[in-house]
Formats: structure tokens, C-alpha cells, sequence
């Protein structure tokens, strides 16, 4: 009988612990632990121009920049069958599972998904499609997935990283508040038993820096709790990453956590490497005895990574540096190999947009059979297969480097 008692004492124990925190990661006062209460401390990186473009990765630089602005180039060039063609391949081929693959033997434990809000309007759209592939993927390589709402509906920045109409309409327009509500609650009831979900990044980089949009900062933290009452009616599980205004740079927007099961994020670019530039979110960790997370650095050079990295790890912050992949370029994971003309492509796109300008742009257009090459070539060289693993950048991070090939 005495056995039988000991026996059933550890199940009790299980019966006690919540059903939530028994199967997923979450946070346990300053750490983020994984489901069976063990410290987990991420080593992540960002798919970053994959679902959500960005112009400087397309080697845009004084052209177009917004997800928005690329498509309406990518349409003048293709156009519509063409450019709709072209846009489902790029999204089907940009990540596979060898991208992720690679990740897990270089030894990352996570990664963070860049989301356009408008891949997630209905319970079937082609978003659910890719991102949960992406997820059976990372489930089998042993990495989480951090969800990241980099374009929110009226635009959280009003910059090219939010596809918005150049102001951040969405803390002063209702409308644009239900939407996102909307787009969050079809995320949390899709992925509410999804334990590879690490957790859900509310907003990214909300309200640029530009003194004429302070006054926004007081509407930040009221909307983050009006979209986790209603996360938290749908999912109790995952856990809810605040970031803060300016960029995901400035907490003092924050007061008491108002969630049991919240993380605050901080980007951090072009900055010393050093413990001062982090200090103001360590007092916060310690004031709130909540965990914080870096969620996107990198843009540098390979040692400044390396020493921001010691940095955040000798303070047991863990990372997601910014990007996978990227064109050229090898401040990231892999480089695309630019497309033999697409230097040709380039320099049409740094011309003057709009109709005023539509002579000029037909006059200097390249021919179409250069331009069908170039798109070509770009979807092939998308593939993990063509890419370049960049072996400084992944020992910058303290990652494993000779992880080319299986």
C-alpha cells in the first residue's frame, strides 16, 4: 500500500501543475522556460523577405522599399499573370526545409516569422498554408517559431516596414484596431495547440522615433492589452511579446505587466556592443521580474555581432539576429546570388515612380526578354540549394559554420 502511495504521489504533482505550462514554453518570472520548466534561451534568427519584402534586400537602395512598392515594380515588369505568378513561386521556394534544416545543425533553437497581416484574412489563405509547413518543418528540426506581425492593418510605423500608407493610422482608427483584433484571434485559434509556437510578437517596431508621433506612445500599451484580452479568450498558452515604442526601443511606455505569461522585446541596431545600451531593459527585467528578449539585431560587422552577442548572453538575454537571408549581402545566415542583369533591374527601379513619369520609365525600361531572365533566375536563386552559407557571419554568432551540406 505504501508503494501504491508514492506511486500516485508524482502523478499528483502532474495533475497540479497547469495543463498549459505542462505542455508549452512560457515564462517563468525573469526566464523563459520550455515545457518542462528548463531555462530556454534562444539562438534565433529572423525570416526576414519572405513573406514581408524589404527593398534594401532586393539591393533597392534609393528605389522601392515597402512590400507594396515592390509588387507594384514586380507588376509593371511581369505584369498581372506574370508578377501573380511570380510572387507565389518566390513565396513557395524563398524558405524549405533544408533552410531549416541547415539552422538546426548550426545549432539554432529558434526562429522569428516576419507576417503580412493580408496572407491571414481567412482560415484558409495561402498564409496558413505556408506557415504551417513551415511549423511541421521546425517541429521536426527541434526549432520553435516566434509569430511576428510585421505589417498590422493601418500600419503600426507608417514606414516602408509596415506596408502602410505613410502615417501610423492604427492607434487613432477603430476600424483598423478590429481588423487586427481579427487577424490576431484567427492566429491564436489556428495555432492555440501548437506547441513549436514559442509565442506570439504583437506589433513590430511600433511608432517610428519622429517627435511628431510621441503623442502615439500613451496608445501603445492600452492596445496591447485590448488585443490580449482577446488572444487570451482563444489561447492561454503561448506567450505574448510586447514590444516598445520607438522601434521597439523604449519601455518606459510599459507599467506593471498586466498578462502572467508576457515577454517584453527590444531591438537594438548601430549601437555600441556593450552592456550600457541594454542596461535600461535590464532594470526593467529586474523592476517587473519579467523575462526580456532581443528580437532583431545584426546589420553589422561580423565582430561587432560577435561582441553584441557575449553581451546579451553574459546577461542571459536570448536573440534573434536580423536577417536568414538576403541578397549578396553576407551580414546574414545565406546570400542570394544576384540574377546576371540585375543590375539592370535596379536601376530601373531607382527611377522616378508615378504616372508623371510613365515616358521616362518606358524609355529606359529593359527588354522584356531581359527582364523574364532576371525574375527567372531570382526564383532559382532563391533556393537553398544556390545560396551561400556565410561561415564568419555564423561564427560571429557562435554558431557551428561547416553546416553547407548535410
Amino acid at each position: 500500500m505504501a508503494k501504491l502511495r508514492l506511486l500516485l504521489i508524482p502523478l499528483f504533482l502532474l495533475v497540479l501543475v497547469p495543463v498549459g505550462k505542462a505542455q508549452f514554453a512560457h515564462t517563468d518570472h525573469k526566464r523563459i522556460v520550455d515545457a518542462a520548466g528548463r531555462p530556454l534561451v534562444t539562438h534565433a534568427t529572423n525570416l526576414g523577405n519572405w513573406l514581408v519584402p524589404e527593398g534594401y534586400m532586393w539591393l533597392f537602395e534609393g528605389g522601392p522599399q515597402s512590400p507594396g512598392e515592390i509588387r507594384a515594380l514586380v507588376l509593371e515588369l511581369l505584369g498581372p499573370e506574370g508578377s501573380e505568378a511570380f510572387w507565389r513561386k518566390y513565396r513557395e521556394n524563398y524558405i524549405s526545409h533544408e533552410d531549416i534544416a541547415l539552422l538546426h545543425r548550426a545549432g539554432f533553437n529558434a526562429i522569428r516569422v516576419p507576417l503580412h497581416y493580408s496572407l491571414f484574412e481567412s482560415d484558409d489563405t495561402e498564409g496558413f498554408k505556408l506557415l504551417d509547413r513551415l511549423i511541421a518543418w521546425s517541429r521536426a528540426e527541434d526549432v520553435y517559431v516566434i509569430l511576428d506581425l510585421h505589417v498590422a492593418p493601418g500600419g503600426q510605423t507608417g514606414a516602408n516596414i509596415d506596408d502602410s500608407a505613410g502615417y501610423p493610422w492604427l492607434y487613432n482608427s477603430p476600424e483598423e484596431q478590429e481588423h487586427l483584433i481579427a487577424v490576431w484571434r484567427r492566429l491564436a485559434k489556428h495555432y492555440r495547440d501548437e506547441a513549436t509556437v514559442l509565442g506570439y510578437d504583437l506589433l513590430n517596431e511600433p511608432i517610428p522615433h519622429f517627435p511628431r508621433l510621441a503623442p502615439l506612445n500613451s496608445l501603445l500599451e492600452p492596445l496591447y492589452k485590448r488585443l490580449s484580452e482577446e488572444i487570451r479568450k482563444i489561447d492561454a498558452n503561448h506567450i505574448l511579446f510586447l514590444g516598445g515604442a520607438q522601434w521597439d526601443s523604449n519601455f518606459s511606455v510599459f507599467g506593471k505587466p498586466f498578462d502572467t505569461n508576457v515577454a517584453y522585446t527590444f531591438h537594438k541596431y548601430w549601437t555600441a556592443p556593450d552592456e550600457s545600451v541594454i542596461r535600461p531593459y535590464i532594470d526593467f527585467r529586474e523592476e517587473y521580474d519579467v523575462p526580456i528578449w532581443m528580437g532583431e539585431s545584426g546589420e553589422n560587422t561580423d565582430d561587432w555581432i560577435a561582441q553584441f552577442v557575449k553581451t546579451l548572453e553574459s546577461n542571459n538575454i536570448g536573440w534573434a539576429f536580423w536577417p536568414y537571408k538576403k541578397m549578396e549581402k553576407s551580414s546574414a545566415v545565406v546570400s542570394i546570388v544576384p540574377p546576371a542583369d540585375w543590375g539592370k533591374i535596379v536601376e530601373f527601379a531607382k527611377l522616378p515612380r508615378g504616372t508623371a513619369h510613365v515616358e521616362e520609365r518606358i524609355k529606359h525600361r529593359p527588354e522584356q526578354e531581359t527582364i523574364n531572365r532576371a525574375f527567372d533566375e531570382l526564383l532559382g536563386n532563391i533556393r537553398f540549394e544556390k545560396c551561400r552559407v556565410n561561415a564568419g557571419y555564423l561564427k560571429a554568432l557562435g554558431m557551428k559554420s561547416d553546416v553547407a551540406s548535410y
